[in-house]
């Protein structure tokens, strides 16, 4: 196995990867699979490719990936195995409100304005800031947001 450095990327690269025939085994029947995402299907078939000594351009040619890629995927299952052929986690999911506080918000909907107001019916504003004037936690409650909770709750019922 020959190591080297890619001049425009700085992984390192395999002129091939070493396989035995057990991990050459479970790349097949990772690569053939239809019981997984179709990337980690992809990421199989080009560590298979490369440990049956292809090259690193033919390779990303029937994979239809960048060389970048091909060097990525090789270099990810040499340090972690299959589990490196897994989509690496991105962030995670934007927080969302709890749903208590969504509950007491829109029961507030249900309210009359307070009087000291002087407002006949909540304007959008006066409902936007009367979560935190009765002591609701909400960073941002943004007007499309609420109007979905809304349209929501009047589907659905209380």
């Amino acid at each position: 196995m020959i190591l080297f450095m890619e001049p425009e990327a700085s992984v390192i690269v395999e002129s091939g990867v070493d396989l035995t025939s057990e991990q050459m085994a479970e790349l097949r029947e990772l690569a053939g699979s239809r019981d997984v995402p179709a990337d980690v299907a992809l990421r199989a078939r080009i560590v298979l490719w490369s440990g049956e000594g292809r090259r690193r351009k033919d390779i990303a040619e029937l994979a239809g990936v960048a060389p970048l890629t091909v060097d990525r995927c090789k270099a990810r299952y040499a340090e972690r195995g299959l589990a490196g052929l897994e989509e690496k986690r991105r962030g995670g999911p934007r927080t969302q409100v709890p749903p208590q506080v969504r509950a007491r918000v829109i029961a507030l909907t249900r309210m009359s304005p307070p009087a000291e107001s002087g407002l006949s019916h909540w304007s959008t504003r006066t409902l936007l800031s009367a979560p935190r004037q009765r002591g609701l936690q909400i960073c941002r409650l943004r007007l499309p947001r609420f109007e979905s909770w809304l349209r929501h709750t009047e589907t659905k019922g209380p």
